[in-house]
């Protein structure tokens, strides 16, 4: 019998359910394809709607998958090919080279703080920058450098090798050559999460044209005081503290045009929690809020919002914006919406607008729906053999689904939905077991 499960995607779902899994005795392999687990939340000031610190919550679960006896984490890793069925599958994992060992390396940062290369970070969403060799966030776990070959000067010029020369522990090995990995396992778990809609298709908006409106995960990152600017709220145009801020919602979602048309559930009241930051930040500051409808689904998240209005003066407007511009001199932007409730067009001057995009699935959930037979729906997320009796199980046996790569949902309900995952797996252990004893 194999008493093993193994986890694709090491956000908040993937360690929820790999360490239920582990707890109970069972073998997990994690998978995750960046050099370290976190996910999305680990780039996230805080979490509504108790406003707690989302790396104090998150980091402790990344240690203990780290540590516990029963995970093996496999990061910087994909899956290649998935063959057998339920109770008996048999994957095959590519682990890519580091180019840094993970046993010699201790984390102390010496190659990064000599590599002369900066690229931008995709951890800080292009708003700070990285070395060739880095770690992806200072809580990184694993806590281990990794060298892009794609901007190292080693391998684009067969120059430098500073890194090398100065690591302590003599971690840093360019022959390293990608590894696979053959593993058995019961049951699979896909926890791949999302990405966010690239609003710069929408050209009334002059995302990527006006420097001054950026993205809601943006914003999280200049907010977060381990963010590029030290948690300090700037500007990026000139630096500058802003006075008048406006979220604009359902940037690409609830849209007829082609983009995607339903609720990505999580938007409305992470604008509300952005909102409540800027006022604890800058209390003098306006903040607006434009919706189309405002839908705070979870407990205590109407709640949430009225303290937000109440307390902090948020301001909501039931509008939908047509176009941003923006003053060449001032780098002001002018928002122009109509006014739902009145019909009028109106505009108002803003220092910042923060788009909160469609939140959308990956582009590698169809590489693995290929791969393992899976069915997804017309937006590309895994499709649930039914949605309200069976919402976990895929159409391949087996084969389970958490977190928001099987629909849009918020962390709570990602991490609950985890744990039945888990559940779902740990069945699939104890069905086979009794198969064989009989």
């Amino acid at each position: 019998m194999l008493n093993s499960v193994l986890v694709i995607g090491g956000g908040i779902a993937g360690i929820q359910a790999s360490l239920d899994l582990a707890n109970r005795g069972t073998k997990v392999y994690l998978i995750e394809k960046s050099p370290s687990i976190g996910g999305r939340m680990a780039q996230l000031d805080k979490t509504f709607p108790t406003m707690d610190c989302s790396i104090c919550i998150l980091a402790p679960k990344m240690i203990e998958c780290f540590r516990h006896p029963n995970i093996t984490l496999l990061t910087y890793s994909e899956v290649k090919e998935v063959n057998g069925s339920a109770g008996n599958f048999t994957v095959k994992i590519l682990k890519k080279p580091r180019y840094v060992d993970e046993e010699k390396c201790t984390g102390c940062g010496t190659c990064m703080e000599k590599c002369p290369v900066k690229v931008p970070s995709e951890f800080d969403m292009g708003l700070g920058n990285r070395k060739a060799i880095y770690m992806p966030f200072k809580q990184a776990v694993p806590l281990v450098a990794t060298i892009d070959r794609e901007h190292c000067l080693y391998f684009t010029k067969g120059v430098c090798q500073i890194c090398q020369k100065l690591c302590p522990s003599s971690a840093v090995d360019f022959e390293q050559k990608p590894e696979e990995i053959a593993v058995k396992v019961s049951s699979i778990i896909l926890a791949t999460g999302f990405n966010l809609f690239d609003p710069s298709v929408m050209s009334e908006y002059g995302y990527g044209r006006h420097k001054n409106v950026i993205l809601s995960l943006e914003f999280e990152r200049l907010i977060c005081a381990s963010g590029p600017t030290g948690g300090h709220l700037v500007r990026p145009s000139d630096g500058k503290e802003p006075k008048r801020i406006v979220f604009v919602q359902c940037v690409g979602s609830r849209s007829q045009r082609g983009e995607f048309p339903y609720c990505s559930n999580v938007c409305c009241v992470y604008a509300t929690k952005e909102s409540i930051l800027i006022k604890e930040h800058i209390p003098d500051a306006e903040v607006y809020i434009l919706y189309i409808d405002l839908r705070a689904f979870g407990k205590g998240f109407q709640e949430f919002v009225n303290r937000a209005k109440k307390e902090y003066g948020v301001k909501y407007i039931r509008a939908h914006p047509g176009e941003i511009s923006e003053d060449p001199a001032t780098k002001n932007l002018q928002i122009y919406y109509e006014d739902i409730s009145t019909g009028e067009i109106k505009r108002f001057t803003a220092d910042l607008v923060v788009l909160c995009p469609a939140l959308i699935p990956k582009e590698d959930n169809k590489k693995i729906a290929e791969t393992m037979g899976l069915e997804l729906d017309e937006y590309g997320f895994f499709k649930s053999r039914n949605e309200l009796t069976a919402p976990i199980d895929t159409n391949v046996p087996g084969i389970y689904v958490c977190g928001y790569c099987q629909s849009p949902k918020d962390i709570p309900e990602s991490i609950a939905q985890a744990s039945g995952a888990a559940a779902r797996a740990a069945e699939t252990i104890m069905s086979v077991a009794k198969e064989v004893q009989l």
